[in-house]
C-alpha cells in the first residue's frame, strides 16, 4: 500500500484544492494565484505507445463531479471533453470511456500510472499507456529554435495505399512554439489537435476516448508541409500547400438518391423493438432530419452535441429528428447500453433506431435508395412532402472554426426555407 499512497493522495489533493479554490472565489472574489496553482496541480500527461518508437501524448484532468464521483476530462486545444467516470479499486484505477465503449485500466505506482487502453468487453489488442501527474506540457519541451510560422489554411493531399489520393484541408494556428489546428476531410474533421513546432518539424495529437490521433511532419522554406498520420495499424503520408481559399468538395453533392427514388423507405426498431418509419403519423407534414450515425464515431459525437440541443429549441416549429444508428454490434443488450449512454450524455429527445453494423452491406440493405454512401455522419433533410431535400456528407465540427459556423448557418437557412413551404 505504501507505493500507491503518494499518488492517491495527489489525486485527492488536487480535487480538494480545486474545491477550496472554487469556494474561496465565491466568498472573496477572483484569486488569480489560487486559480493558477489549482490548474497546474490538476494536470496530467499521458503517453500511448502505439508502436515501437512512436509515442502519442495527451493531457487530462481528474475532476470532482460531486457525491464522491470523479471524471476524467481530456484537454485538446481549447476543448475540455468529459471522458467518463474514474473508479479506484485497491492499487488500480479504471477510467470508463463509455462514449466509445473503451476504458483505461491503470495500476497505481508511487509517482505514475501504468496500464492499457482497451475495449470494455476485452476484445481487440490492448494499447500500452502511462500517465504522470503535475505535467501540463504535451510534447517534450522544444530544443530547437522555431524555424517559421505555419498558421493558415492549406490544400492537403493524403496518399492512399492503392494510389487513390484524398484531397483535404488543413487549418492551423501557431503561437510561438505551440500549434493547434485540424484537418478537414470529406468524411469529417480530425477534431481538436494540439502540439508543438520544433525547428522546422511539427507534432500534433488528440485523444478523447476513441483511438489516439497523431500527426508529425516538417515544413520547407517555401511553406509547404510534408508528414504522416500515424496510427496503430498504418502510416499515411500527406503533403500540403498554403492556400487561404482551401475548400473541400461540396458536401451536398457527394451522396445522393438512386434514380427513381424521392425518399427513404425504412422501418427500423428502437432499443425497445418499436418500429419507426417516415410514414408514421408523427412525421407527416413535418421537416425531418435523419442523422446516419454511430456512438463509436467522434464526428458523430460532434454532430449530436449540435443537433440534440438544436432539436429541443426547434421541435415546436414542426421539425423532427431520427438518429439512424450503425453500431459495432447489434446484440440487443449492447445496443441498448451504447444508445442509452449516447442519449443520456447529449440529452437526446428525438427517436433513435438501430439499422445494423458499420458493414457496407448493412447500410445498403437498410437504406437501399442511397447511392455512394461515404461517411458517418451523413445528414439527410426530408421536406414536408416526405421527399429528400438535401444530403450532407460528413461533418465539420467546432474545431474547424469558420467551416463549422458556415455549416450551422446553412443548416438553419435550409430548415427555415423548408418550414415555409
Amino acid at each position: 500500500m505504501k507505493k500507491i499512497s503518494i499518488l492517491i493522495l495527489f489525486i485527492v489533493a488536487t480535487l480538494t484544492q480545486s474545491l477550496s479554490a472554487q469556494s474561496g472565489q465565491k466568498k472573496t472574489g477572483s484569486s488569480s494565484h489560487a486559480k493558477a496553482t489549482t490548474k497546474a496541480s490538476a494536470k496530467w500527461r499521458g503517453v500511448f505507445k502505439i508502436k515501437p518508437g512512436v509515442e502519442v501524448p495527451f493531457n487530462f484532468e481528474i475532476v470532482d463531479k460531486g457525491s464522491g464521483k470523479q471524471h476524467i476530462v481530456f484537454l485538446n486545444a481549447e476543448e475540455r471533453f468529459d471522458g467518463g467516470p474514474v473508479l479506484r479499486k485497491a492499487d488500480s484505477l479504471f477510467v470508463k470511456l463509455d462514449q466509445f465503449d473503451n476504458e483505461l485500466a491503470f495500476k497505481v505506482y508511487k509517482d505514475s500510472l501504468s496500464g492499457v487502453f482497451r475495449k470494455q468487453d476485452g476484445s481487440g489488442t490492448p494499447l500500452p499507456v502511462v500517465a504522470e501527474p503535475g505535467k501540463a506540457y504535451r510534447f517534450q519541451p522544444v530544443n530547437k529554435a522555431v524555424a517559421g510560422d505555419i498558421s493558415g489554411k492549406y490544400d492537403v493531399v493524403f496518399k492512399g495505399p492503392d494510389g487513390n489520393d484524398e484531397k483535404a484541408v488543413g487549418v492551423f494556428k501557431q503561437d510561438g512554439n505551440k500549434i493547434t489546428g485540424t484537418f478537414l476531410r470529406i468524411t469529417g474533421d480530425s477534431r481538436y489537435l494540439e502540439g508543438i513546432v520544433d525547428g522546422n518539424n511539427f507534432y500534433l495529437s488528440s485523444f478523447i476516448g476513441s483511438s489516439p490521433s497523431f500527426f508529425s511532419g516538417s515544413f520547407s522554406k517555401e511553406g509547404t508541409l510534408a508528414g504522416n498520420v500515424i496510427s496503430v495499424s498504418r502510416t499515411q503520408p500527406f503533403s500540403a500547400t498554403p492556400n487561404e481559399d482551401a475548400a473541400l468538395p461540396d458536401a451536398n453533392n457527394l451522396t445522393f438518391l438512386k434514380d427513381g427514388y424521392k425518399t427513404l423507405d425504412f422501418s427500423l426498431p428502437d432499443v425497445n423493438g418499436k418500429k419507426i418509419s417516415l410514414s408514421d403519423e408523427k412525421f407527416k407534414n413535418k421537416v425531418v432530419i435523419l442523422t446516419i450515425t454511430g456512438t463509436w464515431c467522434p464526428n458523430c459525437v460532434d454532430e449530436a452535441s449540435f443537433i440534440a440541443p438544436w432539436y429541443k429549441e426547434n421541435k415546436d416549429r414542426g421539425v423532427e429528428v431520427i438518429g439512424i444508428h450503425y453500431e459495432r454490434q447489434t446484440e440487443p443488450a449492447y445496443v441498448k447500453k451504447v444508445l442509452g449512454r449516447f442519449r443520456e450524455k447529449f440529452d437526446i429527445q428525438y427517436d433513435q433506431v438501430i439499422a445494423g453494423t458499420t458493414n457496407k452491406k448493412d447500410i445498403a440493405e437498410s437504406l437501399p435508395a442511397l447511392k455512394n454512401f461515404i461517411s458517418f455522419p451523413t445528414t439527410i433533410i426530408i421536406n414536408k412532402k416526405g421527399e429528400v431535400a438535401k444530403i450532407h456528407t460528413g461533418y465539420s465540427g467546432p474545431a474547424t472554426g469558420k467551416y463549422y459556423t458556415e455549416f450551422v448557418q446553412e443548416f438553419n437557412q435550409e430548415i427555415d426555407a423548408l418550414l415555409k413551404q
